[in-house]
């Protein structure tokens, strides 16, 4: 067995009662003060009341949180939590606010005045201990688990994948109720995001057999829930299923990493603004036949679990990579029927114009390394271009 690391130091709370227990455990982590972190939607429609009708603290909030956040808005932030002498942080949303508020907190405990001095993250050493909660009101990005945040530098037109073990969140909450008011294309999109975040975690070269049991368990859930989700939005025990699926992919990509589908993901939604869940949908199918020949035993192990053991037992060992896909492309598709989720690059009007862009991002970003086959910039362009005829 090849030499591995697993870290997951997040504590789970999770259950139709878990956010009772935030006063609690903010008493547990001598939490006196916090900063919450959220944004204006979810106050909106009442989801950041919902949480904080738990806590009897005294806290503020901030709930400017853009979709694609940034290193200027986590600068305000840090400037916020010093001047108000807080003593902690509890982040309330999707992967834009809990990914802002690992920049936050990642600056506070660093003890730094500018979010490049960071950057060289690889070398980052255990920091001030501040307390450091989340409660994902969405069930795709893993963030809650993750030992990774992408934050956006405006300034560059990139988006930055942050890493370090020392930003992981002290205690997650999963409550199903913050999600119940997801619309069902989000809904859709975000599932989508944490299937492929399973998949490549269980399939590029950093895999190992914890982040499998992780990945595997994710990608068992999703499919067995999803489409209960989309049929019954009300159905609270399917959508904490489908929310604890997320954290368990967010488990084991995090030790893992992904591959070409993120890799390919983060530059078309830096470039053209594209959700990162659509992003995945429109590029995990293609992504995965160009893979396909170097993972073709490991694509063929995931038919047990996405499309069901008798689908396994009948299938030849040889077509079991191609049924997988196949699977994969119908739950897509069932998916765009109901929910207008996009699944094909063609929904992006004038891709041809930023290909050139796009692929010079793409072959920079990190997640290309673990991929399990070597991509060249042919073949990101062959991707992307190969809905056009170029």
């Amino acid at each position: 067995m090849k030499y591995f690391e697993f870290v997951n130091k997040t504590k789970l709370i999770a259950g139709k009662h878990a956010l009772e227990q935030l006063n609690y455990q903010c008493q547990q982590y001598h939490m006196t003060y916090p900063l919450i972190l959220t944004d204006e939607v979810l106050i909106e429609v009442n989801v950041y009341s919902q949480c904080i009708k738990h806590l009897s603290l005294p806290y503020i909030t901030y709930s400017h949180i853009p979709v694609d956040s940034s290193i200027h808005i986590v600068q305000d932030i840090v400037n916020l939590y010093k001047d108000n002498n807080c003593n902690g942080i509890i982040a309330i949303g999707g992967g834009s606010v809990l990914d802002t508020a690992k920049g936050v907190y990642l600056m506070l405990s660093q003890e730094v005045s500018s979010f490049e001095n960071i950057i060289g993250f690889e070398n980052l050493k255990k920091g001030k201990d501040i307390p450091f909660f989340a409660i994902p009101t969405t069930s795709g990005t893993g963030s809650e688990a993750t030992s990774v945040a992408v934050i956006s530098n405006p300034d560059k037109g990139i988006k930055m994948e942050i890493i370090s073990e020392f930003m992981q969140f002290d205690v997650a909450f999963i409550d199903p109720k913050t999600t119940l008011n997801l619309p069902l294309k989000t809904t859709a999109s975000c599932t989508i995001d944490a299937l492929t975040h399973a998949i490549e975690a269980y399939t590029c070269s950093g895999k190992n057999p914890v982040s499998d049991a992780y990945a595997i368990t994710a990608i068992k859930l999703i499919v067995e829930n999803i489409h209960q989700v989309i049929h019954h939005p009300e159905d609270k025990e399917s959508r904490l299923a489908l929310a604890v699926a997320s954290y368990n992919a967010g488990c084991a990509f995090s030790n893992s990493m992904v591959g070409i589908v993120h890799g390919i993901g983060h530059a078309l939604g830096a470039v053209c603004h594209i959700p990162h869940g659509d992003a995945m949908s429109m590029l995990l199918v293609p992504s995965m036949k160009f893979n396909k020949d170097q993972c073709k035993d490991l694509y063929g192990e995931l038919l047990l679990y996405i499309g069901g053991s008798e689908l396994y037992a009948r299938t030849s060992k040889e077509k079991r990579s191609d049924k997988t896909i196949e699977c994969i492309e119908t739950l897509l598709h069932q998916l765009h029927i109901i929910t207008k989720l996009p699944i094909s690059l063609l929904s992006i009007d004038d891709l041809k114009n930023y290909i050139d862009e796009i692929v010079e991002k793409a072959m920079n970003d990190g997640a290309m390394i673990v991929n399990e086959k070597y991509v060249d910039y042919q073949d990101v362009i062959d991707i992307l271009g190969g809905y056009y005829g170029y």
